[in-house]
């Protein structure tokens, strides 16, 4: 006899990153998950992950995003999602198993199951941790977009270099000494390679089109922001990775492809000691999988590092341990 399908939602305030996550745990489950995004008022989202809901989505009202019949297993992530998912878990009458991705920042009661990153410092008997990000960048996916990449892409020689550029973000800056640095250091290294670039939301204006702009002028790929997103296809076709430190999910994603993951650390905040991130590249290099981006081509190898299949493991044998 066939297995019943399990029912899951995927719950979020719309941010791609951390729906990604939850859909990247999803399909691990062999599931279709039905995202249920939130939108709550900013008076209410502010007192998040604390407080509770936004009244107009209570599930008796019409139009809720949480309103039954209620999944098997809800996943969320995002710190306006905490509220949320306790109320799914209470409408629902206790039935529906939940899961949280990342610290929820209101300790280990609000959901039956958290996933942390090893970096984060929260722990308890209902707490898995692993050492990188879960991801929807599985070995055959990215084996697909292997065997049918972007004509852009396709055509430049190898070896390529796909590099990640993030920004600003709390324990990092990006100067303009940090900027040129780097610009320094890609210039020596596309001597040796060509250069596939993306940029973040945060990366600021002026490294952003000089980073493409160099890309561009030694040959490689700069993607400018229009037409499909090349970055899965980066990750699949790329020989090595140049990763900004700000990003431990960028990082993630180029470590779970075996190859070598040269790490650039921009200057800290001030204040800021980068405590986690460190501990996290500290760990990688440990792993054998980076190293510190010194402007050269790296060539080595690791076992790629993932941990969508551990977290979907520990969620099946909680989920057979519930009551």
């Amino acid at each position: 006899m066939q297995k019943p399908t399990l029912s899951v939602w995927v719950l979020s305030d719309g941010k791609i990153g951390d729906e990604g996550q939850c859909l990247a745990v999803a399909e691990a489950l062999g599931a279709d998950a039905v995202i249920k995004r939130i939108a709550p008022r900013a008076l209410f989202a502010a007192a998040m992950p604390w407080g509770g809901i936004d009244p107009k989505d209570a599930p008796d009202k019409p139009g809720s995003p949480i309103a039954g019949p209620y999944p098997d297993l809800c996943i969320a992530s995002g710190r306006r999602a905490v509220a949320y998912l306790r109320a799914v878990k209470k409408a629902s009458g206790g039935r529906t198993f939940t899961v949280f991705l990342k610290d929820p920042r209101t300790g280990t009661k609000d959901a039956d199951l958290i996933w942390v990153p090893e970096h984060d410092r929260l722990r308890g008997p209902n707490v898995i941790a692993t050492l990188v990000s879960p991801h929807r960048f599985t070995p055959e996916r990215l084996a697909l977009l292997r065997a049918n990449p972007p004509a852009a892409l396709a055509a430049l020689p190898s070896p390529r270099v796909a590099v990640l550029v993030g920004g600003r973000s709390r324990d990092f800056d990006f100067s303009p000494a940090d900027a040129e640095r780097l610009l320094v250091d890609l210039d020596a290294l596309a001597v040796h390679a060509r250069l596939m670039v993306t940029a973040s939301r945060r990366t600021p204006d002026r490294l952003k089109e000089a980073v493409l702009g160099l890309a561009r002028a030694k040959g490689g790929f700069g993607w400018d922001g229009t037409g499909d997103n090349p970055y899965p296809a980066m990750l699949a076709l790329a020989d090595a990775f140049v990763v900004t430190a700000d990003s431990a999910n960028m990082i993630s994603e180029a470590v779970s492809t075996g190859k070598p993951v040269m790490v650039f650390e921009p200057s800290l905040r001030f204040g800021r000691k980068g405590r986690r991130i460190r501990s996290f590249i500290a760990a990688l290099e440990a792993k054998g999988a980076v190293r510190k981006f010194q402007g050269r081509l790296e060539s080595y190898a690791y076992e790629p590092l993932v941990s969508v299949p551990t977290i979907a493991s520990a969620i099946r044998a909680a989920m057979a341990a519930s009551p």
